[in-house]
């Protein structure tokens, strides 16, 4: 279970207030009844205390039929009213909430006398002053009517106008200054997506937006995007790991760690990270051997695994419900680790060569892996068996290559994205067959180095 920052009555309470400045009169009423929760606001103290002392009351009655008064207070409330009424000779309206409302119903129940008093009073041809008196022992307010104007004001709370529009104005804000809504876009609130500009033949990247520099003695080793598009992560030689506002090219210092310049950090160079599906949590590999899971907002150090290999880590992933990672090294392995114990889970050897790339399948029972050794493995997560190993066409020179990564391929998760060191890169299914093929169309310096995958 989440937890959430927020109480579901204070949702509730947005929606009612919603409700009560769009007239929705009847939904406001079956929602306050159902939830047993209480808007219990006015639109200004101010202005209620002084209906209520003026005897405006066709202007309190409405809110106060919109709000849940402690029942003494209500009926103390009502007396008032019909006191006034009766004074003034408004006998209809005075028999009206005598007899209609459900508070001075109660108090004909339980209080029979109180209330038989009132009807006598209404029921008279003149109007007496004097006889208000007989209400003391009832009225706790009759010697002190601002103490109980002071007590009925207290019960009420006064909030901005408009708040559900506000927050989700405050949502679509904020989505824009994290880049995951464009200025401009039509946002689909009920759906919760933007509308989508229709596909066209995809382009590759012709506009660079922003450099993030590095020292002179120092470089990347790798980036990464969190899966919800709000930080780009970064691991360096100089074994820092740094989290970047990828709209400005710089440090993201709205994290309280970064702005005090306490980095997430290794003792050795940081060859690769990775993202936790909810992008809560990152992990890095370091040239060491050693695996680190780091809370990406604070930049606690969750785990430690000291002996993860025995050589660097080359890649990391996590698995889909956060409690494995899977890591490959230059120890010509890939292990899965666990998260919550911190134990090594399974070990797949067998590749003559470094392990550059692992994953998981979408089901989450094989693991594949990439190799120096120029072929992809497809092993069985439980009985860590090697079940196929291929390898990508020769390159156009001859001989065979290292692969470098592996990546599903989403239109079809039987299939896999195969990057080698060519100027080639292959959909290919787990057998080994090649289904389609993609070139840089350059004969020399066209090698592929990295690839990465949308998530369309």
């Amino acid at each position: 279970m989440q937890f959430s920052p927020f109480s579901g009555f204070g949702v509730i309470k947005i929606v009612l207030q919603f409700c009560k400045e769009n007239s929705l009169n009847q939904t406001f009423q079956t929602l306050q009844n159902e939830c047993q929760v209480s808007l219990h606001t006015v639109d200004s103290i101010e202005t209620f205390v002084a209906d209520i002392n003026s005897g405006r009351w066709d202007s309190i009655l409405p809110q106060v039929a919109q709000l849940k008064l402690p029942r003494n207070k209500l009926e103390d409330l009502y007396e008032q009213i019909v006191l006034e009424m009766i004074e003034l000779r408004e006998l209809d309206t005075a028999r009206a909430i005598l007899r209609q409302t459900q508070a001075m119903g109660v108090m004909k129940q339980e209080q029979p006398e109180r209330y038989l008093r009132l009807e006598h009073l209404l029921v008279r041809t003149y109007f007496d002053p004097n006889e208000i008196s007989c209400f003391n022992e009832f009225m706790s307010w009759i010697d002190d009517l601002s103490f109980f104007i002071s007590a009925i004001a207290a019960e009420v709370s006064i909030v901005p106008p408009s708040r559900l529009m506000a927050l989700i104005g405050q949502a679509l804000k904020w989505q824009q200054h994290q880049g995951l809504l464009p200025p401009g876009t039509q946002f689909d609130l009920f759906r919760g997506t933007a509308a989508m500009k229709q596909d066209i033949d995809d382009t590759h990247p012709t506009t660079l937006s922003h450099t993030i520099k590095f020292g002179k003695k120092c470089h990347a080793e790798y980036a990464r995007f969190s899966p919800d598009g709000q930080f780009l992560v970064s691991s360096s030689v100089d074994g820092f790991i740094e989290v970047w506002d990828y709209i400005s090219g710089k440090l993201k210092k709205d994290l309280q760690y970064q702005a005090d310049e306490t980095f997430m950090m290794h003792d050795d160079p940081v060859l690769c990270v990775d993202f936790s599906r909810d992008s809560e949590m990152i992990a890095s590999g370091s040239q060491d051997g050693k695996i680190k899971v780091w809370r990406i907002r604070t930049g606690q150090c969750l785990r430690r695994l000291e002996r993860a290999h025995s050589q660097g880590v080359t890649s990391l992933v996590f698995s889909c419900d956060g409690s494995q990672l899977l890591s490959t090294s230059f120890d010509s392995t890939a292990r899965i680790h666990g998260l919550k114990s911190g134990k090594l889970l399974k070990e797949f050897r067998g590749h003559a060569s470094y392990v550059n790339d692992a994953i998981f399948t979408s089901d989450g029972i094989r693991v594949i892996t990439a190799s120096s050794d120029c072929t992809v493995k497809v092993w069985d997560v439980k009985t860590t068996d090697c079940l196929q190993t291929f390898k990508p066409p020769p390159t156009l020179r001859g001989g065979d290559a290292s692969v470098n990564s592996v990546h599903l391929f989403p239109k079809n998760t039987d299939h896999i994205i195969v990057c080698n060191k060519t100027s080639s890169i292959y959909i290919m299914t787990l057998q080994g067959q090649v289904v389609k093929s993609f070139s840089s169309g350059k004969k020399e310096g066209g090698d592929f180095v990295a690839a990465c995958v949308t998530k369309r």
